[in-house]
């Protein structure tokens, strides 16, 4: 009899549906069949059932964070059964210790992470019995069949389990060390709080820093553009004023306009018109990366609900493998689509895209290429087609977007001519424009591509003709900052994150490793980023807060804050998984690292300048239990001001339904405990700086109006 482990009780479920089976508490009986002729036992993890022991388990010293006993490394890491999850476990353990057990079946997902939570299980339950691994791309009851039917030595991906196991010990070591040292030193300086500092996330949260300063520092620039409306032969367009250069901004109104009154009335020449064809094929299949980027861009959604929706819709069996790193499939995926793409042509919202202009894609090497096929293919609809008016409207929009990828690789290229038009007034001045013209729609009609070029179609013209200025208009703009980074674009940051280095050689590691962290991380990196107060996300926009930009600022240049690190991290990981190098040799080289974290943090210590950072806020947040905490006497009817989570308010709301309430954020500021304290007291706070309204910031004290009865600004004469 053999035990099959899955990695979650609804991929197990999905797993045993295939077979006659009887759910039992926390497992399936299998019933004798064909591929199981004395019957199995199929049960599950519930994600990772183990977790690295904490400090103190191994030495008691470890417990309280401090200096003296940094860095901490552990001479050999052990791993503990979460307390939530032991009774799962204790279900395993039993099922793997029956004498009747001949073989486990290892059927954690396809990836890294799969490898090390039903290996973990494995060993942690002290059996050794003969394994096999299914691996699988997608959850259909034929993939599920076959997979079970071809199982792998466990041997042909063990290494992937060296190379996680080393992942989450060498970020465990760089975590613990790096957060400890850098909470302790800047609780020195006034901050009460954890700073969680990592491998992945603090690259990536540097990036977000960077950007920010670059908006912050950023200064306005007012410009002009003049503009100009031509008629040749009843035929009118516009053009913009440019000088030698190509530049069409002019830095003082007073040129511009001395340039449109010398435009005006005047005759116009078309000096110039050239016509570049431009052929833009169809996208690539979605990896998880560009799906995430894509779904952020059009609905907005976080990277991690992206992942969720996917994984159900991979649990349901309808679309593949979701933490997928790769573009293409191989030729047996493609034999598939015809009909696939069969079966999709009977729902209404596709069946305009029929007849497909390509019927088959298995000669084409941009979507079918064995060789860049890595663990898993493409994310693609399986040959378990399902009506999208079936799924719900998230799960629908997902789907739609992977099923129109697939459809859209079936048409011809899009097909653009860009006009450039060159006309000259009285023969000086030089005026440009930009037309755009559709000469073949192709695969837009599947996937329509909102415009963001300022491009419009202009009329037939040739060079030599003759025609007059009609009118002359000056427009006023100014120099807009770079724009904060979209959830989205910060996936596509941390994949591509390669082009931020310097170095040639790492540009190429980081290019074959897909940047900072993987697939099946890099939203959980986002995740972590808001859930510890290091970014806020408004509007699909990235904010930096005060809090992240004083971490950024105190790493500084030194490698924790740079991809440089994970790209030397991630060659060797990979080399780990491929089996060309030592998970040992690794693990000692992190531990030298760990020290030198420490000797670096320590020693910039000396010269951390936090000028202009609202330093006092960044406070650690309390506990459930401070919640009803009393801080200060009510101004409207005496009664006690407690605190309420995100905000303080009045204890006899309850009975009186006092509205009295103090907001924790005003216009962006965290306003402090201390300062609350002193509003309720004397009726007014201490200058509070960095209050933002749109573009402007200002500094404010905080005052009780009595006669209004609520609070206003009160603003510092200079």
């Amino acid at each position: 009899m053999k035990v099959i482990i899955a990695e979650k009780p609804d991929q197990g479920a999905t797993l045993a549906s295939i077979f006659k089976n009887k759910k039992q508490q926390g497992y399936i009986e299998i019933y004798p069949n064909e591929l199981f002729p004395k019957g199995a036992y199929m049960t599950w993890a519930v994600g990772h059932l183990f977790q690295l022991v904490p400090p103190e388990r191994y030495r008691p010293e470890w417990k309280q964070w401090k200096l003296e006993t940094l860095p901490i490394i552990p001479e050999r890491f052990q791993y503990e059964v979460e307390k939530a999850k032991a009774k799962q476990f204790a279900i395993v353990k039993e099922l793997l210790r029956k004498p009747e057990v001949t073989e486990i079946i290892h059927a954690g997902d396809a990836g890294r992470e799969g490898e090390l939570i039903v290996r973990n299980i494995i060993h942690m339950s002290g059996v050794k019995k003969p394994m096999k691994r299914l691996w699988l791309s997608s959850l259909t009851p034929k993939a599920i069949y076959e997979g079970f039917r071809q199982l792998l030595d466990e041997a042909e991906t063990r290494n992937l389990y060296e190379e996680a196991y080393a992942r989450a010990c060498a970020d465990w070591l760089v975590g613990m060390n790096a957060s400890r040292v850098y909470s302790i030193l800047l609780k020195q300086k006034g901050m009460n709080d954890v700073f969680s500092v990592g491998r992945v996330q603090t690259p990536t949260l540097a990036f977000i820093v960077k950007r920010e300063k670059e908006i912050e520092q950023f200064r306005p620039e007012p410009f002009w553009e003049v503009v100009a409306t031509f008629s040749v032969d009843g035929r009118q367009y516009e053009g913009k004023w440019t000088n030698e250069e190509g530049e069409t901004r002019i830095k003082e109104e007073q040129l511009a306009q001395k340039i449109a009154q010398f435009c005006r009335n005047k005759p116009a020449e078309v000096n110039e018109v050239k016509t570049e064809r431009k052929t833009f094929l169809p996208p690539l299949l979605f990896n998880l990366s560009s799906l995430q980027a894509t779904a952020n861009k059009v609905y907005q959604f976080s990277p991690k609900k992206t992942l969720d929706i996917l994984q159900n819709l991979y649990q349901k069996g309808i679309v593949s493998y979701p933490r997928s790193d790769s573009n293409y499939v191989t030729r047996g995926e493609a034999e598939t689509f015809p009909d696939i793409l069969q079966k999709l042509r009977a729902f209404p919202e596709y069946q305009p895209f029929f007849p497909l202009p390509n019927a088959s894609i298995l000669h084409n090497k941009r979507y079918v290429n064995e060789k860049k096929v890595t663990d898993h293919y493409a994310i693609i609809p399986t040959e378990q087609v399902v009506d999208p008016a079936k799924l719900s409207a998230d799960e629908r929009k997902i789907y739609d977007l992977v099923v129109r990828r697939l459809i859209a690789a079936h048409y011809e290229a899009a097909v653009f001519d860009y006009t450039t038009v060159t006309t000259l007034v009285d023969g000086r001045a030089r005026f440009i424009s930009k037309g755009k013209q559709q000469i073949q729609e192709g695969w837009r009609k599947v996937i329509s591509q909102r415009e963001e070029d300022d491009v419009t179609i202009l009329p037939s013209l040739r060079e030599g003709e003759q025609g007059e200025v009609l009118n002359v208009r000056i427009k006023e703009g100014k120099t807009q900052p770079p724009k904060r980074y979209t959830e989205g674009q910060l996936i596509t940051l941390m994949k591509t994150a390669g082009k931020f280095l310097d170095n040639e050689e790492l540009e190429k590691v980081l290019a074959k490793t897909e940047g900072l962290g993987t697939e099946a991380t890099r939203a959980a990196i986002i995740t972590t980023l808001k859930e510890r107060n290091y970014i806020e996300v408004k509007k699909n926009q990235v904010y930096a807060t005060d809090k992240a930009k004083v971490l950024i600022e105190a790493i500084g240049d030194k490698i924790l804050a740079s991809p440089e690190m994970t790209a030397k991290w991630e060659q060797r990981l990979s080399e780990i998984g491929e089996g060309k190098a030592s998970a040992a040799h690794f693990m000692e080289q992190v531990k030298r690292l760990s020290a030198k974290i420490i000797q670096d943090a320590v020693e910039m210590s000396e010269t951390w300048n936090f000028a202009g950072l609202d330093t006092e806020s960044i406070q650690r947040t309390k506990s459930k239990a401070t919640l009803g905490k009393p801080v200060g006497t009510c101004k409207l009817c005496g009664g006690t001001v407690i605190d309420k989570g995100t905000f303080y308010g009045c204890a006899n709301y309850a009975k009186t339904k006092c509205s009295f309430t103090i907001s924790k954020k005003i216009l962006g500021k965290t306003i402090s405990q201390a300062n609350v304290k002193k509003l309720l007291q004397h009726g007014k706070t201490n200058v509070i700086k960095g209050f933002k309204k749109g573009e402007k910031t200002f500094d404010a004290v905080l005052v009780w109006d009595d006669k209004e009865k609520k609070i206003s600004f009160s603003f510092v004469k200079k």
